[in-house]
């Protein structure tokens, strides 16, 4: 029976060497966010050798809890509220609060967005108190993103996918017919295009004549494009050469002139359109006669005929008679001394100089608008003196023959084929108005408008050969033509209009 009893001892203490617990000589460190679920089985009861700073662990399965609101060992997370603008989508003003983790970058940010609402990151714009955060690679903390913000996040739309297969290095071309309906909704583009290009305007109410015009002016553009970079590309083939690189900025200027010139045509396209001068009523030895009022004229200036109208021819005093010389030249007859003019209800003499070449009767000049300290109130629309205000003239009132001097004006060609006044610098469609010297009087009353140099009739000086029928050498011509690639007889009417200035010639020739 002995051996019986050693084995039943030998098996009781196999089993208690089995339900001995483990004992950790070094305790792990407390984590301050971490909890112990315990097994809910109680271990046996044991003697345990007694280690310094040793630590139990017990038997069963270790779970991390997650923390709970109440937990006061929980890390702080930085909780922002985002406003979402995006139309056509079910996320559209919808308010979204998200824990962001600390150290998140505005990337992370677009991503937790992206992963609540399918609003793809790319095409996220973020705002904070209105302001643009730019730079995804900031941390929220450095873009100003602090606990209980607010934020902004605003959708931009997706480039919509061209339609229309396009070439490879080509610009993408408006749609003609996209174009059109565009120019009949807009009156504004509509006064615009008849002014530029009369022959497309008058194509817009015919869909297939439209779009026959319009690819014709795609394709001189293009070709005109395509040649001046063949030109560009020739010139830097020697870029050490003094000449080409002088056309080269030449070619550079005259790109910003354009560029000017259609800035102008956006943003300021008064500038183009005809300004009427400003006419009064007056009365000359009792006989009616419309006044041009000059405050850039020297003097007081009336025609020949005029004055034989009003009766006062025979008080002209011939001692005064002479040239007078501003833009051009005119014959001074003489002068009259002493003459009652009659302006609003006011009487008061005046003296007139007699000139010839003059397309107005009766230029009020700053003589005796100094004299009776007369005003031009544009604001009231009215020449104010002594208590008087006489209105000005309306446009349709102003005589015809004044008008139909400044159609006679020299004019330049301009972009899109339009005639540009090298007085006035009126824009006028190409045709509307005949090319041709205009009478020049001797008052400054271009004061008011941009004044261009007369050619004078003499032949230029030098070895330079002239080109035919012209008084301008021949390598100026030859230069604007090779150019522009424009018609001799343009080059030489371009250097007609500006004395022979070649760079002035060139700025309007460009685009014609």
């Amino acid at each position: 029976m002995q051996p019986a009893a050693t084995d039943v001892r030998a098996l009781a203490l196999v089993i208690a060497l089995a339900l001995t617990p483990t004992v950790a000589t070094e305790p792990p460190p407390r984590r301050p966010s971490a909890s112990f679920a315990r097994s809910s089985r109680a271990p046996t009861p044991r003697t345990v050798t007694p280690v310094n700073h040793a630590r139990v662990t017990p038997v069963g399965p270790i779970q991390t809890c997650p923390h709970t609101p109440g937990d006061p060992l929980r890390t702080t997370m930085p909780r922002v509220t985002i406003s979402i603008t995006a139309p056509g989508t079910q996320a559209d003003t919808d308010l979204l609060t998200l824990e962001v983790p600390p150290g998140s970058t505005v990337k992370d940010l677009k991503a937790f967005i992206e992963a609540d609402t399918s609003l793809p990151s790319a095409s996220q714009s973020l705002y904070l108190n209105g302001q643009p955060v730019a730079l995804d690679t900031q941390t929220l903390e450095d873009a100003g993103i602090r606990d209980g913000e607010m934020l902004a996040v605003v959708m931009r739309p997706a480039p919509r996918p061209n339609r229309n297969l396009q070439q490879p290095g080509r610009p993408a071309q408006p749609d003609p017919e996209g174009v059109r309906q565009l120019v009949l909704n807009d009156a504004q583009q509509m006064n615009k295009l008849r002014q530029g290009d009369p022959e497309l305007a008058a194509a817009v109410n015919d869909p297939a004549r439209w779009r026959d015009t319009y690819a014709m002016r795609q394709r001189q553009a293009e070709d005109s494009e395509r040649e001046r970079q063949n030109q560009i590309a020739l010139l830097n083939e020697d870029p050490f050469n003094v000449e080409a690189q002088r056309k080269i900025e030449d070619i550079i200027r005259q790109d910003r002139v354009v560029e000017n010139l259609q800035k102008a045509y956006d943003e300021n396209p008064e500038v183009f359109t005809r300004v009427h001068m400003l006419y009064v009523n007056t009365e000359v030895n009792g006989v009616p006669v419309k006044a041009f009022v000059d405050s850039g004229a020297q003097a007081t200036i009336m025609s020949p005929d005029c004055a034989e109208r009003c009766g006062i021819m025979r008080l002209m005093d011939v001692r005064y008679a002479g040239m007078a010389r501003g833009v051009g030249t005119a014959r001074i007859l003489g002068r009259v001394h002493h003459a009652e003019i009659k302006i609003g209800g006011a009487v008061m003499p005046c003296a007139f100089t007699v000139m010839e070449g003059k397309d107005v009767d009766l230029l009020f000049g700053l003589d005796m608008l100094k004299r009776y300290r007369a005003k031009i109130d544009l604001e009231k629309n009215a020449l104010c003196f002594e208590g008087q205000e006489v209105p000005f003239l309306h446009e349709s009132e102003i005589p015809r023959s004044f008008e139909e001097a400044e159609l006679k004006e020299p004019t330049v060609s301009g972009p899109n084929g339009e005639e540009i006044g090298a007085k006035t610098g009126a824009v006028r469609p190409k045709g509307s108005a005949a090319a041709g010297p205009s009478n020049a009087g001797a008052s400054s009353s271009s004061s008011s408008q941009p004044a261009q140099p007369q050619a004078q009739p003499t032949a230029s000086k030098g070895p330079a050969a002239s080109a035919p029928n012209s008084n301008f050498p021949q390598e100026h011509v030859q230069q604007l033509t090779s150019m522009f690639g424009c018609s001799e007889q343009e080059a030489i009417q371009a250097l007609e209009m500006f004395g022979g200035n070649v760079e002035h010639a060139a700025s309007f020739l460009i685009g014609a």
